[in-house]
């Protein structure tokens, strides 16, 4: 174990990430397990150990493995999974499936039928139909399906338009309009086999603002209160998602997990109060927020290409195959070079991908030292979203996941080979 180690390269949770390099090859994703329990711990003190019949549960979709399956369970923390694969990727994992919230905006059938033949907690309903689906599962297998209706509360997050998902006209959850909504409601609370234990929202991704949060709860709220009077319907339940905003750069004004939730709490309180209603068990889904900061992911640079009087490109051995989301939505990182760690910026240099696509850069116009052939740079807060978006495009391979923790390293996912790569063709002639 190369921990501890006297040098001037990079350290990430105690370890030479030079050293690293040079152990497991390039592109490298790379973990620090104490960090992802350290915000489960403060998930547990500041929201799970302050606030009674709370839950929190984590957005699996920002890096899902079974490892990591085994880390959120021994944190006491639930788990959100989107897809059939990931659903399976958590019962593989022997992780308790009452402690799971199946989301999604267009579940198949068959992902229905594994997520209530399995028995997971909720499912979180994102249109009417589904209600007719799991009423046929539950009524087929003889189960009482527990749900939450998801709704689009008409409020924007303060964020990039493709990772906003609260406002009117959202693609995800049931719009709040009193038709649509009655109508679903009336479905659930009449039917035999399902049990409607309240409602979701989520307003976006990567934000650093509560005022969006606490503008989608009074509308909830209100919502709960026409429902009970209307129906008579009592929801036991809010879950109020994720998007807790992390660091990236120097631009990103990050705030503590409380900031968010004490906020939340209050608002909900304060309704119930005024509205006279009870209070309901409140659940929060962070991911990103979780492993975000966890990650870095090692490069290896190659060429270095020099535009007179105009830029400096410094190609490395990744890019868009194993982060996508530069070009996906202008999402910004701040990097190091790993083995001149100790030398002061004094130049810039754009970071660009391997593949055949100009929008391929990773980072424009990074402050570096003279940067060349061979050198290591680490992409820092690339926990989430990068392997779980991975592609092979140009028949590029998928890195390698290594897990740090204080009793050593563990590789947790292997690298992809060329014949992985050809390993579900076949030739028809």
């Amino acid at each position: 174990m190369n921990k501890m180690k006297q040098t001037n390269n990079y350290m990430f949770a105690g370890y030479d990430t030079v050293e690293l390099a040079k152990k497991y090859g390039t592109p490298l994703y790379v973990l620090s397990e104490e960090s992802i329990r350290s915000r489960c711990k403060e998930i547990s003190t500041d929201f799970l150990g302050k606030y009674e019949n709370s839950k929190a549960v984590y957005a699996s979709k920002a890096f899902l493995t079974m490892t990591m399956c085994k880390i959120i369970e021994s944190e006491g923390l639930g788990l959100d999974v989107v897809s059939g694969g990931e659903l399976y990727t958590a019962i593989k994992a022997g992780f308790p499936m009452d402690r799971i919230m199946f989301h999604g905006n267009n579940k198949s059938y068959d992902e229905l039928e594994m997520a209530i033949n399995n028995e997971v907690g909720r499912i979180v309903v994102d249109h009417i139909d589904e209600l007719y689906f799991i009423e046929e599962i539950g009524a087929r297998m003889d189960k009482t399906v527990k749900i939450l209706i998801r709704v689009a509360p008409g409020v924007e997050g303060h964020t990039h338009k493709y990772i906003t998902t609260g406002q009117k006209d959202s693609k995800f959850g049931i719009p709040l309009d009193k038709v649509t909504i009655d109508e679903a409601v009336s479905k659930a609370i009449a039917s035999k086999h399902i049990e409607l234990m309240g409602f979701h929202f989520h307003i976006g991704s990567n934000l650093f603002e509560n005022d969006s949060y606490v503008a989608a709860v009074k509308t909830i709220m209100n919502l709960y209160k026409r429902l009970k009077d209307d129906f008579n319907f009592v929801a036991k339940e809010l879950n109020t998602g994720g998007g807790f905003g992390i660091y990236y750069t120097e631009k990103d004004c990050v705030k503590p997990l409380k900031y968010f939730t004490d906020a939340i709490m209050k608002a909900i309180y304060d309704c119930c109060q005024e509205l006279d209603l009870d209070m309901p068990g409140v659940i929060i889904e962070p991911g990103r927020w979780i492993v975000g900061e966890a990650g870095i992911t090692l490069y290896t640079v190659g060429a270095v290409k020099e535009i007179p009087g105009i830029r400096t490109y410094a190609s490395v051995d990744g890019g868009l195959p194993d982060n996508p989301r530069p070009a996906l939505y202008s999402a910004e990182y701040k990097a190091v070079v790993a083995n001149k760690y100790g030398l002061k910026p004094d130049r810039l240099a754009t970071i660009a991908g391997r593949c055949c696509e100009t929008g391929d850069i990773l980072i424009w116009d990074l402050e570096v030292p003279e940067i060349k052939r061979g050198d290591i740079l680490a992409v820092l807060s690339t926990g989430a979203y990068n392997y779980s978006m991975a592609n092979n495009y140009n028949r590029i391979p998928r890195p390698a996941v290594l897990l740090l923790s204080k009793d050593g390293e563990k590789v947790i996912v292997e690298r992809e080979t060329y014949e992985d790569l050809l390993r579900k063709e076949v030739v028809p002639f």
